[in-house]
């Protein structure tokens, strides 16, 4: 009887320690790839470091080029190992088994497993430097400014990424909320909320769409590993996007009750925060 009480007072703390490992994880591949998607390179072009790209070989010459040919044959390679993770442990009937087993870790763990793939991509991933840029901004003064400019808006784009994230309930997207509502006995925080708010979760996988595009493409120089990388990438969000209208209407509901909280009813108080409908 005591040791059933010991494991069963152990249980909590190692899947809590299990989440919040999981989620320092994520943390720091998150930041990671902020560093390997935008700041390494544009830092690259405005220190002038060495060239991305041989702009006097012909591309006929590029398609026969080993070392070109091996290069792309890798990063596709760690591109289609992504996407195998993160779409195969996201399909039902896998999340299901994954669940049965796993029980309150599973989202944890999903996310855990999809930072191993993108350290496993970033690590390993092959610059392709025998090969043309497909554009490269190199006079004066662009060289200076437009990498400045480009920086600019990528600060923003993540700051505008990591914003939606927390709008979306972060806890809950790295699986501590899971964790934290099974410990008390509270059941999946997602079952707590309205149909429409399952909805729109179920519809909208990415929801960064615009600002990940703007950070995949804006750069001063353009490599063909980079082509890759943003191609592949942007096919890969376009195809999680499957908002339909009854979605777009939520979320503008959404935003005019979020609106409120700030801008009042002209010549009202305004509303308390329970004197409403139920929550959303």
């Amino acid at each position: 009887m005591a040791a059933e009480s010991l494991r069963g007072a152990a249980r909590p703390v190692f899947v809590a320690c299990v989440a919040l490992g999981s989620f320092a994880f994520v943390f720091v591949t998150g930041a990671d790839f902020v560093r390997f998607v935008s700041f390494r390179a544009i830092y690259h072009n405005i220190t002038g470091g060495p060239a991305l790209c041989r702009d006097s070989v012909p591309w006929s010459l590029v398609l026969r080029d080993v070392s070109v040919l091996k290069a792309l044959c890798v990063d596709v390679g760690l591109l289609g190992l992504f996407t195998v993770q993160h779409s195969l442990l996201a399909w039902s009937p896998v999340k299901q088994a994954c669940g049965s087993v796993l029980g309150s870790l599973n989202r944890a763990v999903y996310c855990a497993a999809t930072a191993a793939t993108l350290q496993l991509l970033m690590h390993f991933w092959q610059p392709v430097t025998g090969a043309p840029c497909l554009w490269s901004v190199r006079h004066a003064p662009w060289d200076i400014w437009f990498p400045l400019i480009c920086f600019t808006l990528h600060f923003l784009c993540w700051a505008v990424i990591f914003s939606i994230l927390l709008i979306f309930d972060y806890p809950e997207l790295l699986g501590l909320k899971q964790v934290y509502y099974d410990c008390l006995g509270l059941g999946d925080p997602l079952a707590l909320k309205s149909a429409r708010a399952q909805r729109l979760y179920a519809h909208l996988r990415h929801p960064v769409c615009l600002e990940l595009l703007v950070v995949l493409w804006l750069l001063p120089t353009f490599p063909l590993d980079r082509l890759l990388l943003a191609a592949y990438l942007s096919a890969y969000v376009a195809l999680g996007h499957s908002l339909d209208a009854q979605d777009y209407a939520y979320l503008r509901s959404q935003l005019r009750s979020k609106l409120q909280l700030f801008c009042p009813p002209p010549g009202g108080a305004p509303q308390e925060p329970g004197s409403g409908r139920g929550k959303d």
